[in-house]
């Protein structure tokens, strides 16, 4: 079956990086549209990066464009998040989510997945 386990989270200094991983398995990554959400307390979950399953396209929200990368490894079936300059205000639990929907420019929208991984936290603090 379709499961995402994240990893990568931690407690880190402000204008410090992590990079998050989301481990794939159960379904092929050609045909996928992955996503990187998060969710702070007492805050709606946000869309922060996705990428198309169709042609690779990456989107980011304005929040964190210039900051955040998303990538794929397909033979290790690995979706990457990686997170520069990091802020007090990224403090959240972070979760990866995919579909077999060909989203598009859309795929930030979390209602439209499918399957989620259990979460990392990042905690931004010094």
């Amino acid at each position: 079956q379709v499961q995402l386990v994240e990893s990568g989270g931690g407690l880190v200094q402000p204008g410090g990086s992590l990079r998050l991983s989301c481990a794939a398995s159960g379904f092929n990554l050609d045909f996928y549209d992955i996503g990187w959400f998060r969710q702070a307390p007492g805050k709606e979950r946000e869309g922060v990066a996705c990428i198309s399953s169709n042609d690779g396209s990456t989107y980011y929200a304005d929040s964190v464009k210039g900051r955040f990368t998303i990538s794929r490894d397909k033979p290790k079936r690995t979706v990457y998040l990686q997170i520069n300059s990091l802020k007090p205000e990224d403090t959240a639990a972070y979760y990866c989510a995919t579909t077999p929907s060909d989203l598009g420019s859309t795929c930030l929208h979390g209602g439209d997945y499918n399957y989620w991984g259990q979460g990392t936290q990042v905690t931004v603090s010094s």
